[in-house]
């Protein structure tokens, strides 16, 4: 074939392509794509809910290989933890919009992108564990137990926050008298708070994990509230009200231990002035 003839032949098959191209609808892509991540633990979530085609997810760390998660899914959320194992590293996501019919095309298919993630500075701290609590005298003591996160040592143990984030995070003990609103606060690197409180009171409280070098995301979910029990009494518990209605009460019983002998014993008297009168007639 001649060279020209060459040249037009392929310019035909070129623009042939681009009208199929050009005919062929252009597939929805993904929109409000969100992280979820709590202690690691990451799942991707986007809309809308494919019809006639499937996602694939693809993340890119901004070092590390590209790596594909839910291939051709129906879903519209995707657990990629496994895959961001290196939680300082950057990562965006591709999710990628694919026709059933086309998964031996080797054109690149539409997608959309993801907003950056680094999960280091990003993963919300779970709710820590109270492991155990004492108040004793004018010390109210509190044990926790550090949130574990879904990747493992390698003889299969899981590692807790505290092995990942190490010396940049701290716990938040928040502290009150029972019944009361005024709350203090005080902060440990390690697990174990001790602090000063009055011997007389119960305390209520609960814990936060902190990350202070985090611009966004410092103070982690709350614990469960707790309190201390030291002779609590049934003032303590109920307030002034069942005092007031147990005083009116013990009002009622003496008056009417004081008042029922005095009405029964003025009955007795003229019952007895009574039975007489008769007798004084005869």
């Amino acid at each position: 074939m001649p060279p020209a003839a060459a040249g037009q032949s392929l310019l035909l098959s070129a623009l042939l392509w681009r009208l199929a191209a050009a005919g062929s609808p252009e597939l929805p892509t993904a929109v409000n794509i969100t992280w979820s991540s709590i202690n690691f633990k990451t799942i991707l979530q986007w809309q809308p809910k494919p019809s006639g085609y499937v996602y694939t997810v693809e993340i890119h760390g901004q070092t590390s290989d590209t790596k594909k998660k839910c291939i051709w899914t129906t879903e519209t959320e995707c657990d990629v933890t496994d895959v961001l194992r290196n939680v300082k590293e950057t990562y965006t996501a591709h999710i990628l919009s694919v026709m059933p019919s086309e998964m031996d095309n080797f054109e690149e298919p539409p997608f959309a992108v993801s907003e950056k993630f680094t999960p280091y500075s990003q993963t919300v701290l779970g709710k820590p564990e109270i492991q155990n609590y004492t108040q004793k005298g004018s010390k109210l003591n509190v044990v926790i137990q550090d949130p574990l996160t879904p990747y493992t040592f390698p003889n299969g143990s899981f590692q807790s926050i505290r092995d990942i984030f190490q010396h940049d995070l701290e716990y938040k003990l928040y502290y009150w008298k029972d019944q009361s609103s005024g709350k203090k606060d005080a902060t440990t690197k390690s697990h174990i708070f001790e602090v000063n409180v009055d011997s007389t009171k119960n305390y209520c409280f609960y814990v936060q994990g902190v990350i202070p070098t985090r611009r966004e995301n410092r103070n982690g979910q709350e614990s469960m509230v707790l309190c201390t029990s030291i002779g609590r009494n049934i003032l303590d518990e109920y307030g002034a009200e069942v005092f007031i209605i147990t005083a009116v009460i013990a009002i009622a019983v003496i008056t009417l231990a004081i008042v029922l002998p005095v009405i029964l014993c003025k009955r007795k008297k003229a019952k007895a002035a009574r039975e007489k009168e008769p007798l004084n007639g005869v």
